[in-house]
């Protein structure tokens, strides 16, 4: 038995009983199928095996080093957007010409790290920040391979703290002004312009929105050709959203079937960057009732895991499902699922129809192999949980839970 799925009446991962987890290694606790990561991996390279391509994946969804190593040895490339994850993909096994350095705030060390481990491209995000990747390669004695980050002006219809494709964002440069901006690149030594990326933001389920992103940057790569430009990449970036509700959502193949009719005729390696969609179902959190109240007009369900282990639902008032690890026949009751934690937005689920629920039962939050590990924090002095990985019926524990002694050990007397 493959992924998330029940047996005998409890949820397992990967044949694996999440209450037999949740007995070893304690709650809360991110649990990852093996199998559910590989076959959304595996998606993609089917969806886009017309064409050369390149599935980066995207290490700020999920950067946990035993998720790492699975994606590197399938032949994955990295997108990283830090100097801390771009060591992270080198530790895990990820090939250095396999690294795209993306990111709007690159430091001159950062850089300087991307250089001496010889990556395979910056994505830079404005013409000020090619001239610091110039005068960084030539102090360095090398040269950089660098695209050119263009916002299309297109609404990626996503929540507007993941919409990153629009004028009003920080990211990239007006798509209008990159032509202009590549031909002052060209000319400074130690660059070497390799192509465009475009990434308009994350949860995107509007393929339209993709479609069209990727026909305006497959036009501009036109043109760059046109004007004897070397190109050698074209990255679409990622973004393609999840299906957290359980009402279905576009696949790989879907979006290949939109962008790629925009690529033919470009002899470019189509670079893709997707987090979330390899990852967010890969991935749940699975967390123990420690109480039910009611107050007035609300019932809480209180669990141990809180906005410090899965900060979406506060942050972006986004939905996770949530249901019991063993089926329950108890009449079932609208509740609020809320936190430990010392903050009225400390929640995981609002209003939602659960079976009456003791101390001690388990629920599993689904969808939580993106952006859950990744945003964790120590707030109210809680350990970040541990993480473990299942395949074939055996749980490996990927990263043990913290302690105390960990969450001090970097203070100074």
């Amino acid at each position: 038995m493959s992924g998330f799925a029940p047996a005998a009446g409890v949820l397992h991962a990967d044949g694996v009983s999440l209450e037999a987890l949740a007995e070893r290694y304690g709650t809360p606790l991110y649990v990852y199928s093996q199998a559910t990561l590989l076959a959304a991996y595996e998606a993609y390279e089917v969806a886009f095996a017309p064409v050369p391509h390149r599935v980066c994946y995207a290490l700020k969804a999920n950067s946990s080093g035993g998720l790492l190593r699975l994606l590197a040895a399938m032949g994955a490339g990295a997108d990283i957007v830090s100097g801390g994850e771009l060591l992270a993909a080198l530790r895990a096994g990820f090939p250095p010409e396999r690294i795209v350095f993306s990111g709007v705030g690159k430091t001159d060390a950062e850089i300087r790290l991307g250089l001496e481990r010889g990556i395979g491209e910056f994505n830079a995000e404005s013409e000020d920040e090619i001239r610091r990747i110039a005068l960084a390669a030539q102090a360095s004695g090398r040269h950089a391979r660098v695209t050119l980050r263009v916002n299309p002006n297109i609404d990626a219809r996503s929540h507007p703290y993941i919409s990153t494709g629009l004028r009003e964002n920080k990211f990239g440069v007006a798509i209008d002004q990159a032509q202009q901006i590549l031909e002052h690149a060209r000319k400074l030594p130690g660059i070497d312009v390799s192509g465009v990326q475009c990434h308009i933001g994350s949860q995107v389920t509007d393929l339209d929105a993709l479609e069209q992103a990727a026909v305006a940057i497959a036009a501009l790569s036109r043109q760059l050709l046109a004007r004897g430009f070397a190109l050698k990449t074209i990255d679409i970036g990622g973004g393609l959203g999840v299906d957290y509700e359980g009402q279905g959502a576009a696949t790989p193949a879907d979006l290949a079937a939109r962008v790629l009719p925009a690529m033919q005729g470009l002899a470019l390696l189509l670079l893709l960057e997707p987090g979330r969609s390899l990852v967010a179902a890969a991935g749940l959190l699975l967390t123990r009732v420690i109480g039910v109240k009611d107050n007035g007009a609300r019932r809480f369900v209180i669990v141990d895991a809180g906005m410090n282990d899965l900060l979406r639902p506060a942050l972006y008032e986004a939905f996770h499902r949530i249901e019991p690890v063993r089926e329950a026949a108890a009449e079932a009751a609208v509740v609020e699922v809320v936190g430990p934690v010392c903050e009225s937005g400390d929640f995981l689920g609002h209003a939602r129809l659960l079976p009456r629920l003791a101390p001690g039962a388990l629920l599993a939050v689904r969808d939580a192999g993106a952006y859950a590990f990744a945003m964790a924090s120590n707030y109210n002095l809680r350990p970040r949980a541990a993480e473990v990985l299942t395949h074939a019926g055996v749980p490996r524990l990927i990263r043990r839970r913290e302690t105390f002694e960990d969450l001090v050990r970097s203070e100074e007397a």
